[in-house]
């Protein structure tokens, strides 16, 4: 699932593609991916361009000229990709933008969606549960304490806690854990001052890592992309099951943490 680091890749990469371009075509093929009927999503679109764009946690919101909003979220196994027809890849596309000659397809919304409001303020509504962005220069250490400081679960349950802090998810509170040295099974509770101020100083450095590689995403966001995916061969623990770890050597061991799946390295993580 794209996290804050992929959104935060695509969010900038398209506004230097999208933002001023006028949408010409809207084709839905899954109407389960919007909120509206497809006809009422088409002319609420069409003629009218992207004056923005922003990301919230693991959304992005498309700004409109008409002042509605697209709100997106791909969930498990969404992707998008910008291109002309012909450099289309072959996956099922569920939406489809069409700006002239480029498209913005939205691909692998099973679970994702891509929804219209007539307001910013109607998102913001729905986003009001999300919790601070982790990466904000607001989002200081002692405003982490104080939201880690409330949790009793582990650690991997309260970073991808999306009410706690927005955007983090699988992969990288995994590897959050692995630069904190701390194993992810850890009780926040448990935590001694000095391993919280190193947990919110490895989440700030592998989320702005994450940023500046074009997160872990494996497929390209438009042809000769070289940027996004680059920190997938830069992760240490996750989805590395039984490799040796980059620090001590051991095996990486993969664990269900919180009823989710869990990446470590039980020698050099405590």
């Amino acid at each position: 699932m794209p996290e804050l680091p992929e959104m935060e890749n695509y969010k900038l990469l398209l506004g230097t593609r999208l933002n001023g371009h006028t949408i010409t075509m809207v084709e839905v093929t899954r109407e389960k991916s919007i909120n509206v009927p497809v006809e009422q999503f088409q002319q609420a679109l069409l003629g009218n361009s992207i004056r923005y764009i922003e990301r919230r946690g693991k959304h992005l919101l498309f700004h409109l000229s008409n002042s509605k909003l697209l709100l997106l979220h791909l969930m498990l196994g969404g992707v998008l990709f910008c291109g002309t027809e012909e450099q289309k890849p072959d996956r099922t596309v569920q939406v489809t933008l069409r700006f002239g000659n480029m498209l913005l397809y939205c691909i692998g919304l099973r679970l994702g969606y891509i929804h219209l409001y007539e307001h910013p303020e109607s998102a913001a509504q729905v986003l009001q549960k999300l919790g601070p962005e982790p990466m904000e220069p607001g989002f200081t250490l002692n405003h982490f304490k104080g939201a880690i400081g409330k949790q009793r679960g582990t650690l991997k349950a309260t970073l991808v806690d999306q009410h706690v802090m927005a955007g983090i998810g699988n992969c990288y509170s995994d590897e959050i854990c692995f630069d904190a040295g701390l194993l992810p099974e850890r009780r926040c509770a448990e935590l001694s001052a000095i391993e919280v101020d190193q947990l919110y100083r490895s989440m700030r450095h592998v989320l702005s890592e994450a940023i500046r590689y074009g997160g872990y995403m494996d497929m390209p966001l438009y042809a000769g992309d070289v940027l996004t995916g680059g920190y997938d061969s830069r992760c240490q623990v996750y989805d590395r099951e039984g490799e040796s770890c980059y620090r001590c050597g051991h095996l990486i061991m993969r664990n269900e943490v919180s009823s989710k799946k869990s990446f470590c390295c039980p020698n050099c993580q405590q």
